[in-house]
């Protein structure tokens, strides 16, 4: 496996570029004024980390969500402890950067050229692809998102 050189600048960059709509959502769904920079926080940490584990260790993209949503979900629990708020305030506007938008759309960009021009192998295989990343992907967040959930709330032991 060639591990991919990512730069600091890089990095810095994309935790700006995911802050701004983590707080932008968070606003949508009106958290509190004092935890919009926990949302943002959480959102640079999981597009940061999914983007490391993606193409700096070339991990599948949908593993790499899957981890970074189980780490941005953790750690909105321990925030949410800490302010004596529920989770969901710190983690669901935080999730928002990592929506699969680009695959959803390329996967319907196919289909609508499918129709028009008629069927090709091409257009089917860059439909059903991008079509069912984006569904993983999208899987991969509600799974995480549900992960503190599912091992930390449990009533009864896990084994």
């Amino acid at each position: 496996m060639d591990l991919a050189v990512i730069t600091f600048s890089k990095l810095i960059e994309d935790a700006i570029l995911t802050a701004v709509p983590a707080v932008g959502f968070a606003m949508l769904f009106n958290v509190p004024r004092g935890a919009l920079m926990h949302c943002a926080l959480g959102g640079a940490l999981g597009h940061v980390l999914r983007l490391c584990l993606h193409q700096g260790a070339g991990m599948p993209i949908e593993w790499a969500t899957l981890a970074a949503a189980s780490v941005v979900s953790g750690v909105g629990v321990y925030w949410a402890r800490a302010w004596r708020a529920h989770p969901k305030v710190f983690t669901v506007a935080a999730m928002i950067p990592m929506v699969p938008g680009v695959y959803a759309f390329t996967a319907l960009l196919a289909l609508i050229e499918i129709d028009r021009h008629g069927f090709t192998i091409d257009l089917m295989r860059t439909a059903v692809d991008n079509g069912l990343k984006a569904l993983f992907i999208v899987t991969a967040l509600a799974v995480g998102l549900a992960m503190p959930g599912l091992l930390y709330y449990r009533r009864r032991p896990v084994v």
